[in-house]
């Protein structure tokens, strides 16, 4: 509780350091701050939670845990928004305070134990979101982006909070443990209107985490969206998605999968493929992270799938993973995109002449994307396909490594150009921010291939 306080009142600070023009000031304090309320995630660890505030919120393992992964995902990339806020307002303050208003939603999404408690965390996130989304005022694909987001974000809130007063008017209460009673004591006289209520949560949640046939929104607002914007979302909002979605599915409704799970798996295939698929057709990096999301979204649908006593560490050490990989390959694409005015893949022609240390972490972000061994990926993508095989035939499974080997075509067009293509062009310039998120993203992701027992088992 101690975390979301901090996180909360650090965003008014900010803002009051905005007032008195202390601009130098707002990054220090943001990350300082962020690292304090880290500290006091970690602190609460195995100390036998218990539901607080009268069974709203669970500071358990699992949402301290994701509350470590996404602070952490966020401070790398505040270090990365060094001068880049600065390019688009002089107004700065309202950035930073925006984005930990997101955070401090993410960490109500991941701490929740009741239906409103997710309704509200998810609301204070995605309001955040749009503004975001939007910040670049006198751009057309921003203002686009925003827009699309705003709309399509309040249908997935409607499909939502139907199926929430749904299972209320079932079950008669909001309390996860209370409805996850009324499935245990009613097997076989469940009203209805409680299935129907789980099949709306389904489709509003599918429609946050950006899973297809509810994707539509995710590449033009990816696109659209300011880079490090798009690097918050693909990451941090991702994740928390995931952990809202799997902590409901196992506390409440796991003993209906037979009801569910069909839907559901139904969901991952077209996921997996479509965000391939379309992947590949992509000339823009940008965009071609985009749809990879989409993809991803996939892989991580599987241990929701294949619901068991493992999904909780495999979404943590596959959404670790992915989010880290990420940020380098959102860092590079702000730097590249600086010097060349584009995010086309030939902007990253002869990038490994130009500049060794960035084409490398590149190449490990790229390589860890598309599951090859001693990478985090591989770690993560092999946690998803052994709780894959040990629920399904193998025909899921292969199903999945078939969209593996399709995604490593699109990654490797960024190696391909960075070190078999030639570009005359300037040597490319690493600020010192950049240089540490790269560096240490790109050291942990290696860690974590080559020794996995570094994250895995924590929850």
């Amino acid at each position: 509780m101690n975390t979301l306080i901090i996180i909360s009142v650090l965003s008014i600070v900010l803002l009051y350091l905005g007032l008195f023009k202390a601009q130098k000031a707002l990054l220090p304090v943001t990350v300082i701050g962020l690292l304090v309320a880290l500290g006091l995630a970690i602190s609460q660890w195995n100390n036998g939670a218990q539901p607080i505030f009268h069974d709203m919120m669970l500071f358990d393992n699992y949402s301290i845990a994701f509350c470590a992964i996404t602070i952490t995902t966020t401070i790398l990339i505040l270090l990365l928004s060094k001068g880049y806020f600065e390019k688009i307002s002089s107004h700065i303050a309202e950035y930073y305070a925006i984005i930990l208003f997101s955070l401090a939603g993410i960490v109500v999404m991941v701490s929740y134990y009741n239906l409103v408690m997710l309704f509200i965390g998810i609301e204070i996130m995605s309001v955040s979101l749009y503004i975001l989304a939007g910040i670049k005022k006198n751009d057309f694909a921003s203002n686009e982006a925003a827009l699309k987001y705003f709309l399509m974000g309040a249908f997935s809130t409607g499909f939502l909070l139907f199926g929430i007063a749904l299972i209320y008017g079932s079950t008669g209460s909001f309390h996860l443990e209370a409805i996850r009673d009324y499935v245990i004591a009613n097997p076989r006289t469940i009203d209805p209107m409680f299935y129907v209520g789980i099949m709306l949560i389904i489709v509003g949640l599918c429609f946050k985490v950006g899973a297809a046939p509810f994707h539509f929104w995710t590449p033009d607002v990816y696109e659209g969206s300011p880079t490090l914007i798009t690097a918050f979302m693909s990451t941090a909002v991702k994740t928390a998605g995931f952990a809202a979605f799997l902590r409901l599915f196992t506390e409440c409704f796991q003993p209906l999968s037979s009801f569910w799970m069909p839907a559901l798996l139904v969901i991952t295939i077209l996921t997996l493929f479509i965000g391939n698929i379309t992947a590949l057709y992509q000339q823009s990096f940008k965009r071609m992270m985009a749809f990879s999301s989409i993809s991803h979204a996939g892989y991580l649908l599987f241990a929701i799938v294949a619901l068991g006593a493992s999904s909780a560490n495999a979404v943590f050490v596959y959404a670790t993973a992915y989010s880290i990989a990420s940020i380098i390959a959102f860092a590079a694409l702000i730097l590249v995109r600086q010097q060349s005015g584009s995010d086309n893949f030939d902007a990253f022609n002869g990038l490994a002449r130009k500049n060794p240390f960035l084409a490398f972490t590149l190449t490990i972000a790229m390589l860890s994307l598309a599951g090859i061994p001693l990478t985090a990926g591989f770690i993560g993508k092999f946690f998803m396909f052994s709780s894959a095989l040990s629920h399904y035939q193998i025909w899921l499974v292969i199903l999945a490594v078939i969209n593996a080997i399709i995604s490593i075509f699109y990654y490797f067009r960024v190696i391909v150009a960075m070190y078999f293509r030639s570009a005359e062009t300037e040597e490319l310039i690493i600020p010192t921010y950049y240089k540490f998120v790269l560096g240490l993203s790109a050291l942990v992701t290696i860690l974590i291939g080559i020794y996995p027992t570094f994250i895995t088992g924590l929850i």
